[in-house]
């Protein structure tokens, strides 16, 4: 499997997993019940995890952008060391994302989000070049 796809899945395998701590969290602080079902005046959730669930949205926005790009490389039969690294860069700073966002470290996130884009743009360069 070339670097970029593995890369894609496991990608694909964070965002997918993201929402079980904040769903777990949900369940300890509301009940179970209340959990599963649309409660009119649930209770807060743990800042951490409201902060994971945004983290999750952000992820999945981004996951559009990303496999979009490294698929139509892949159609394009576009594979080099550039969409490598910036396949495995955009994994390290989506996970550095998820993190620095659930823990509400700032400025950490936000370079995270920032390389995430910037490996975006380095697929999408080799594209519009090749």
């Amino acid at each position: 499997m070339k670097t970029e796809l593995l890369y894609l899945v496991y990608v694909t395998i964070l965002t997918g997993v993201l929402w079980i701590p904040y769903i777990l969290d949900r369940v300890l602080t509301c009940g179970l019940l209340a959990a599963v079902g649309y409660p009119d005046n649930g209770k807060t959730q743990s800042k951490w995890a409201l902060r994971m669930m945004k983290a999750h949205g952000n992820a999945v926005e981004n996951l559009v952008v990303f496999a979009t790009l490294i698929l139509l490389a892949n159609a394009m039969n576009v594979s080099n060391a550039v969409i490598a690294n910036a396949s495995m860069l955009y994994f390290g700073a989506r996970l550095v994302h998820a993190v620095c966002y659930t823990l509400g470290i700032p400025w950490v996130r936000t370079l995270a989000f920032v390389s995430g884009f910037v490996a975006q743009a380095m697929v999408a360069l080799q594209l519009l070049t090749h």
